[in-house]
């Protein structure tokens, strides 16, 4: 389990997901897709809507001191 909790997009390394996570499209579209997949809905159409800033923000700060993304629920 803590294996899973070092890695987030797609089970990729902290150093892969945080690259991917400061750029604002793919972070948009691969937090999108990971949370649809944890079967997250909510947090999956949220992610469309106010992933542009918002989440799109507080997923870096996340990925930067806990080494995941940000999880709304």
């Amino acid at each position: 389990m803590a294996k899973n909790a070092s890695k987030d997009y797609f089970g990729w390394s902290w150093l892969v997901s945080l690259i991917f996570c400061i750029i604002p499209i793919t972070s948009w579209i691969f937090g999108f897709v990971t949370r649809f997949k944890e079967g997250h809905w909510v947090c999956a159409l949220l992610r469309i809507f106010l992933g542009w800033n918002i989440i799109w923000i507080l997923d870096i700060i996340c990925m930067i001191v806990s080494h995941h993304i940000f999880k709304l629920f």
